[in-house]
């Protein structure tokens, strides 16, 4: 069976740019998925939708202290990571203290701050404004080192069956240089950069909601952040805000959420302002070697 993801993913990978090729998926009579780019009787398209979806709207919040003066607006970061914030205040109506233009920060991990206080031009009548917070994961002052990654996994030798700039899906910003490694699933995953963990999800089945899976992201020292997706449900072994070393067991490999077979899709991402996008990287070694992790300093 691995055989056959692993056949048709290097099929995708040399097919037509994405735009162009049609994905179908079919289920044959002995309940054996395929996915082909041939619209077989009874098949449906497949949608591809973007491997990482976070929702962070519970751990970034914009806070209202009403007082009576007027109004105080904070912004909370419950997450253990920095977050760079942005908060524009339109369709301002009797109020004073508002700045002209965006305001910008970058806050720590589990912190919060004070954007502004308003308070209304004319006391006696009620002041009202829209405010949008818009934010991204990440430090965009820090500058990445240089870094060759250790394969993040036990076994194999495995094969990559999508790398940078694939043509079935890594062509969108946050996922352009990522990888896709065809791997039994249970296969151990490991840190292959030592950092602070501070978003994981593990509870996810099959496809799920998320196109991501269950998955563990892992903040470096740089700034970057290391990603694992489409583990297995139940296996991530590390907690948000936990500490991690370099080859450190994190998780197991699945083939949860917009996967189309067992693997790993590993991706190095970092804040670029107010957005997060993949970086190039290096492994140590050729994918397809052995020995299959070589433990090093960060």
């Amino acid at each position: 069976m691995l055989g056959r993801w692993i056949i048709l993913c290097g099929l995708w990978a040399a097919a037509l740019p994405a735009m162009g090729l049609t994905i179908y998926k079919y289920t044959d009579a002995n309940g054996v998925v395929t996915y082909t780019d041939q619209a077989v009787s009874g098949a449906q398209v497949f949608v591809f939708r973007d491997r990482m979806v976070e929702r962070m709207d519970l751990r970034v919040k914009l806070e209202t202290k009403k007082h009576d003066a007027g109004e105080t607006l904070l912004v909370r970061n419950d997450l253990h990571a920095p977050v760079e914030i942005e908060l524009k205040l339109e369709k301002l109506n009797n109020v004073v203290g508002a700045s002209d233009k965006p305001i910008r920060w970058v806050l720590p991990p589990q912190s919060k701050i004070r954007l502004a206080t308003l308070a209304p031009r004319d006391p006696a009548k009620p002041l009202s404004y829209t405010p949008k917070l818009r934010y991204a994961l990440g430090d965009p002052r820090l500058v990445p080192l240089h870094y060759k990654y250790p394969l993040p996994w036990q076994g194999g030798p495995f094969r990559l069956t999508q790398g940078a700039n694939g043509r079935y899906s890594h062509f969108t910003p946050k996922g352009r240089y990522a990888i896709d490694i065809a791997m039994p699933e249970g296969t151990p995953i490991l840190a292959a950069r030592a950092g602070m963990v501070v978003r994981i999800e593990n509870a996810q089945s099959g496809r799920g909601n998320n196109p991501s899976g269950n998955y563990v992201r892992i903040l470096h020292d740089d700034g970057t952040m290391g990603v694992y997706l489409h583990l297995m449900r139940g296996s991530v072994a590390v907690a948000e805000g936990a500490r991690v070393a370099v080859g450190q067991q994190i998780a197991r490999s699945g083939n949860t959420g917009n996967s189309t077979g067992p693997h790993l899709h590993f991706v190095v991402q970092r804040n670029v302002g107010l957005a997060l996008e993949s970086i190039p990287f290096d492994f140590r070694q050729p994918v397809d070697s052995l020995p299959n992790f070589a433990v090093g300093g960060d």
